[in-house]
């Protein structure tokens, strides 16, 4: 009797043990990756994103921003895993001060484009800047956008930038600078050749030529919030995979 006790409290032991495991590992495994992205990301990371979901099975929660803003959160102790950025500084400056696992990698480089609902025509788009016919112009915030420094830079290499100021509407994204350019309420941004692909609305724009401003080299980092997550390790490989770097040439991106 008294064996058949021990037993029982044995089989419910090992039983009762085997149930957390379980519970752990479907806890883990339905956990999905925090991934911190840029905003010229925003459509093409559901298309990443769910390609992933499809190849590995698992699931990513993106958090959308402005790359300064994101790296601000990250600092201030955001639980994400992997950081997408639109630019290179923004995660060398968090591997230089301790925040991720290994130095960043260029994923991608951006493309930026003057684009418009209407149909202005941009072939000498720093002379249409000037005239009446442009009174609102989206740029994003240079200090926390490097589409709004490249476009700065190279509105300061064509020579007009002084002049445009005053007709200069600052978005903190690159994707609140879509929706001035989407819904008409400016003339014309610098955005991302991304929106192209993303946009419902008929857009016209022409590309900038790349060497007015500075290389918008796209960088990624592990956070090291993803300390031990494989799962992280996974998605950062396949960022870097030739499947991805087919859907970023679809949305305007240059890859290696």
């Amino acid at each position: 009797m008294k064996n058949n006790i021990l037993f029982k409290q044995k089989f419910i032991s090992r039983l009762s043990i085997l149930f957390a495991l379980l519970l752990i590992s479907a806890s883990s495994f339905a956990q999905n990756l925090k991934v911190a992205t840029a905003a010229n990301l925003q459509g093409i990371i559901k298309v990443l994103g769910d390609d992933f979901t499809k190849k590995t099975g698992i699931g990513i929660d993106p958090i959308v921003g402005s790359s300064g803003n994101l790296v601000a959160q990250i600092k201030n102790g955001a639980p994400f895993d992997v950081f997408l950025s639109a630019d290179m500084s923004f995660p060398k400056n968090l591997f230089a001060d301790g925040f991720t696992l290994q130095k960043p990698v260029v994923y991608a480089s951006g493309s930026l484009i003057i684009c418009s609902t209407q149909n202005l025509g941009f072939e000498n788009w720093e002379r249409l800047l000037l005239t009446g016919r442009v009174k609102k112009i989206a740029i994003a915030n240079p200090t926390i956008a490097p589409y709004g420094k490249a476009a700065e830079e190279s509105l300061q290499k064509k020579g007009i930038l002084s002049e445009i100021k005053s007709k200069a509407v600052y978005g903190e994204s690159i994707s609140q600078v879509n929706t001035y350019i989407t819904t008409g309420s400016v003339d014309v941004g610098f955005t991302t050749q991304a929106l192209i692909k993303d946009s419902k609305t008929t857009l016209y724009y022409k590309v900038i030529d790349p060497k007015t401003y500075s290389p918008i080299e796209q960088g990624m980092v592990i956070l090291k919030h993803a300390q031990g997550n494989a799962n992280a390790e996974k998605f950062y490989q396949y960022i870097l995979s030739a499947e991805a770097k087919r859907i970023f040439k679809e949305y305007g991106y240059y890859v290696q």
